[in-house]
This record gives structure tokens, sequence and C-alpha cells, in this order.
């Protein structure tokens, strides 16, 4: 009887390291993944802030050029009001 639960408690031992050990290599592959999808985060937030700051710059841009255009076409009106008057 001690040698049967001898070997019963000794094999719950090995599938217990077997079982650790697994673990061991599950959660060591899980970090990996964890650490890549880390550095595609980063990746795609650093593009984020890049497409962030090139609509800013556009919106800028486009701004000057409505504020360029009303200037032009205030000057045309006083021009064409000029010339009505006349």
């Amino acid at each position: 009887m001690i040698k049967k639960t001898s070997k019963v408690v000794v094999s719950l031992m090995v599938a217990g390291l077997m079982v650790g050990c697994a673990s061991s290599s599950d959660f060591n592959a899980l970090k990996g993944r964890v650490d890549g999808l880390e550095s595609q985060v980063r990746a795609v937030k650093s593009t984020a802030d890049q497409a962030l700051a090139a609509s800013q710059s556009a919106e800028a841009a486009a701004k000057r050029a409505a504020a360029s255009a009303d200037e032009v076409n205030a000057k045309l009106d006083r021009m064409f009001h000029k010339t009505m008057v006349k």
C-alpha cells in the first residue's frame, strides 16, 4: 500500500512539475506576445501623433487660405463698388 501511495504521490509531483513547466513556458510565450503588442501600440501611437500633427498643419493652412480668399473677395467687392459709383 505504501508503494502504491508513494507511486501516486510521485506521479502527482511529476505531473505538477510538468504543468508548472508548461505554465512557465506559456507565461513566457504570452509575455513575448504582450511585448510585441506593446511595441505595435507604440508604433500605432506614433503614427497617430504624426497624423494629428499633419491634420493640424493642414487645418492651419486651410484657415490661412480662407482668410486670404476673404481678403481678395472684399477687395474685389470694393473695386466693383467703385466702378459702379463712377
